[in-house]
């Protein structure tokens, strides 16, 4: 089974990509350090955005006394301020993600690392963290960061097993940054997914679910008669695959896959479901794009 690596997580190609783009926040967050993205707020830097009538308590030094002498009106004028973002990025890293070639844990490890490194470069507040895994997980920022975070990244945990809600509360608790935060996970948790949903969004971040499913699950090859064993719990089922069970298993799936696109619709959470297949820089550069992540 492939495992990550420094040299096969981000390849050349796919940094030369990354580099050209940045994370974008549907929602306005006060930043706590000068970053290099323009805030949509109006602030005090050095490069003029607009004007505004004044109001009596407005600061003074920012009349426009040229403007008074025309129009003999105050007005103040504001300036675009730049602003750091807090970037999240949560790899499920529970039994069932540890199948498929690549395994979906791989996947995921590459695709945080890489919204990593796009908020590295935009000096953003960038955090990858194993969910569930007692694994210590720095706040990088800079470029210059890059080699730490793929390396944290190597060495996430392959067998996690705590529920996805218990580890979701235990970042919610410990993490108070406000920003955009990114879950990877096949969401497949006996206790649902729900719940830990619920901790993000009362937590008022910007969310994204990456659902990560492996080609075999979405399309199974099985026939026969099989023991299947929960690689969470150690429950078995014993089968005999046939084409109705199939059709059933697919039914099944697609419900599951509407379901959690309909519950994240609900809550302002923007989902999107992934094969493996996908390869991560298209992902990126192309869906992500789509669906507001990145620009």
């Amino acid at each position: 089974m492939k495992k990550p690596t420094p040299d096969n997580l981000l390849s050349p190609q796919l940094l030369a990509q990354l580099e050209r783009l940045e994370l974008v926040s549907r929602k306005i967050f006060r930043g706590q350090l000068k970053g290099e993205r323009r805030s949509r707020r109006k602030g005090q830097s050095v490069e003029f955005a607009d004007y505004r009538n004044y109001v009596p308590g407005d600061d003074l030094r920012f009349l426009d006394w040229n403007l008074y002498a025309r129009l003999d009106k105050f007005f103040l004028k504001l300036f675009l301020e730049e602003e750091d973002l807090h970037f999240y990025a949560l790899v499920d890293c529970s039994e069932s993600m540890n199948f498929g070639e690549p395994s979906k844990l791989f996947y995921a490890q590459q695709l945080a690392a890489a919204l990593g490194y796009i908020g590295l470069v935009k000096a953003d507040r960038v955090k990858i963290e194993a969910l569930g895994a007692n694994l210590p997980s720095p706040v990088l920022r800079g470029r210059g960061s890059l080699f730490r975070m793929v390396q944290h990244v190597c060495s996430f945990p392959q067998r996690v097993n705590v529920p996805l809600h218990e580890a979701i509360k235990s970042f919610s608790l410990r993490n108070s940054g406000k920003g955009i935060v990114v879950l990877i996970s096949d969401l497949m948790d006996k206790q649902g997914y729900d719940q830990a949903l619920r901790y993000l969004v009362a937590r008022d971040l910007d969310i994204y679910v990456i659902h990560v499913l492996s080609p075999i699950e979405i399309e199974p090859d099985l026939v026969g008669d099989l023991k299947l064993i929960d690689c969470e719990d150690g429950d078995i089922a014993e089968i005999s695959v046939s084409q109705r069970l199939i059709d059933r298993y697919r039914a099944t799936l697609a419900r599951f896959i509407e379901s959690a696109r309909e519950y994240c619709s609900r809550r302002g959470i923007v989902y999107m479901m992934t094969s493996t297949e996908r390869p991560v820089e298209k992902l990126v550069s192309r869906y992500l794009r789509q669906r507001g992540l990145v620009r």
